[in-house]
């Protein structure tokens, strides 16, 4: 019996120091599980602050690259002697000489010459011609840099009248719109007659109602449409820039037409035309 006795309280004694020593090991484990994941931890928030850190960096850079991007596209273009667009314009431009005749296109032979045509198909567009006949009512031109639009007289007066008729005023409206909504847009009204001599009791000679057809556009453009009479101006020609001859009755009606004269800041008037793209 005494020695059962010893024999279990050896047993007992054996157990329990091999269960301490696992509890020990297992404490140790545990606390190197806990420093290992302390310096995953701290790692982690080191790796986050410096990603943070790159990719601030990485925004200055873009904002830098942006910023030299918009300074080079705002950067000006010299064209001829006294125009200046903008890279911005230029890269318009081009994507406007897309739709431009292929054989106007081929016709330009300068820089100059493509952005006439550019500034031409946009403002066609804008006051849109598809009812009129572009050969015989009216037609749109670049001389230099002036936007020129000849309407013949059918479309603006009656017969050997400087009255404004009221078929007039659709055409009218469309001139309005596109100078007003520009300010640095100044336009020249230039009455053209043909080559008959006329006089009565309100008209003097050809000079005279070619003026007076002037004024009647302006004064319809600056009371009906509300454009500012200061950038308007009131010119005649007579019979003395005919585009035909006036040997019959097809050519001085040609010639029988007003000239609005365009005079816009070439640069802020191209931009207001692709606007509308």
């Amino acid at each position: 019996m005494k020695k059962t006795v010893i024999a279990l309280l050896t047993v007992v004694s054996i157990t329990s120091c091999v269960s301490k020593k696992k509890y020990v090991a297992l404490q140790q484990e545990n606390g190197e599980i806990k420093s290992e994941l302390t310096k995953t931890r701290v790692a982690k928030e080191d790796l986050e602050a410096k990603f943070d850190e790159i990719q601030s960096r990485i925004d200055t850079y873009n904002s830098k690259i942006n910023s030299l991007t918009e300074e080079n596209n705002a950067k000006i273009v010299t064209v001829g002697d006294d125009i200046v667009i903008s890279n911005d314009v230029r890269e318009s431009m081009n994507a406007t000489l897309k739709h431009v005749d292929p054989n106007e296109l081929q016709m330009a032979k300068s820089l100059k010459d493509s952005m006439n045509l550019a500034v031409a198909h946009n403002l066609r567009k804008s006051i849109n011609t598809t009812d009129l006949n572009e050969d015989e009512d009216i037609a749109i031109n670049i001389d230099e840099t002036v936007v020129m639009i000849s309407i013949s007289d059918k479309m603006l007066f009656n017969t050997a009248s400087y009255r404004v008729s009221n078929k007039a005023n659709d055409i009218l409206q469309k001139l309005a719109d596109v100078i007003n909504s520009e300010p640095s847009i100044e336009v020249m009204v230039e009455g053209h007659t043909d080559s008959r001599s006329i006089h009565n009791t309100k008209v003097s000679d050809n000079w005279d109602l070619s003026v007076l057809r002037a004024t009647s556009v302006v004064r319809k453009l600056q009371d009906d449409y509300n454009v500012a009479p200061e950038k308007l101006i009131a010119s005649g020609r007579s019979f003395y820039q005919p585009i035909a001859e006036n040997d019959t009755k097809e050519n001085r009606a040609k010639n029988r037409r007003t000239r609005i004269v365009i005079l816009p800041n070439i640069n802020k008037f191209f931009a207001l035309m692709t606007s509308n793209e």
